[in-house]
């Protein structure tokens, strides 16, 4: 009875040592076709140097579409509480969904960090990751952590309501149909960096303004108004460096909200670059926005993307989870 009573206690030590040891290490989660296969083709460069930092790690590799939120839920009920994204913004928007999804541990004991291979590479943007893997490496071992916002979107896909997590940008309009060109390309096969320029390009001439009507934290701003183009986000990033959302900050409890009513068509041409260097607002066709709860409904319906991601269709309803994860930054990261 004396040896079982020490074989239960030993094992019972054994358990928690275990369990500490788990919760230090970063279990690292690969997209191996992130921007067209270099999560696959460069892993070895960037686990050899994970190793030589001296990071505790175990990794797994994506085999689908959405297999990241399986991955990272069994990764919080086996006891990990850091996670790596080795991947692009939809492979981040994956882990995200699975770390909110999950009932094992607050979302606040979860810490998120990515090393960016992606195409667009829009959410490492704004909490100022460094592009090298030496350095992005050396920021998840500072291990500097800032509390970030999340959304929560409700959308319809075939009628069915459907509910998904947001770490950066959504958009609409426009916005969502040229998201829907490129990634029709990149399941064609093409890839490069002005994929997303050749998209934009592509639906800009037969697309057409639609009517939104907006609703921020239960006050009418837009009824029945012709509008271009929609963003909703936490983030400043999207499309590959857009900056859409200028002065969003990803932890001041609020979404952003930029909104392009109807423009002539050579006005967008001519203040193109606009989208590019946080001067949006000076349009005065555009109106930025700022609340905790978004409703957005249009006609005919708008699609929505998500992080990057196409999803389904309006209405919309956008609901932020304030301060909810803990995401690693870049050594030299301010508001």
């Amino acid at each position: 009875m004396v040896f079982i009573g020490n074989f239960v206690f030993l094992l019972s030590v054994y358990n928690e040592m275990t369990e500490a040891v788990i919760k230090k290490t970063w279990m690292v989660i690969v997209n191996p076709k992130a921007g067209t296969q270099k999560g696959l083709t460069d892993w070895p460069v960037i686990s050899n140097q994970m190793y030589r930092s001296g990071l505790a790690f175990t990794c797994v590799f994506t085999e689908k579409k959405y297999h990241a939120v399986e991955l990272t839920v069994k990764a919080i009920n086996d006891g990990f509480r850091k996670i790596v994204a080795i991947g692009g913004d939809g492979t981040v928007n994956e882990i995200v969904n699975g770390i909110f999804i999950q009932k094992k541990a607050p979302t606040t004991e979860i810490s998120l960090a990515v090393i960016a291979v992606g195409t667009g590479n829009d959410w490492v943007r704004m909490l100022g990751i460094p592009k090298t893997y030496q350095e992005a490496i050396r920021a998840i071992v500072l291990e500097r952590t800032v509390l970030q916002d999340v959304g929560l979107i409700s959308f319809y896909e075939t009628r069915v309501k459907h509910q998904r997590y947001m770490a950066n940008v959504a958009g609409m309009g426009y916005d969502a149909a040229v998201n829907r060109v490129f990634n029709r390309l990149k399941d064609e096969g093409r890839n490069g960096k002005w994929l997303y320029i050749i998209s934009v390009a592509r639906t800009f001439l037969g697309y057409r303004s639609k009517k939104f009507n907006i609703i921020v934290d239960g006050k009418t701003i837009l009824n029945n108004v012709d509008v271009f183009s929609a963003n909703v986000g936490i983030g400043k990033y999207n499309g590959g460096g857009m900056l859409q959302l200028p002065q969003a900050e990803i932890d001041d409890g609020l979404f952003d909200i930029t909104v392009i009513k109807k423009m002539n068509k050579f006005k967008i041409i001519r203040h193109f670059k606009k989208l590019f260097d946080g001067k949006i607002y000076k349009l005065s066709n555009v109106l930025p926005l700022q609340g905790k709860r978004i409703e957005i409904r249009s006609k005919p319906e708008s699609p929505v993307e998500i992080d990057g991601e196409a999803l389904g269709y309006c209405p919309f309803v956008f609901e932020l989870i304030p301060q909810s994860i803990n995401v690693v930054v870049g050594e030299n990261y301010k508001k």
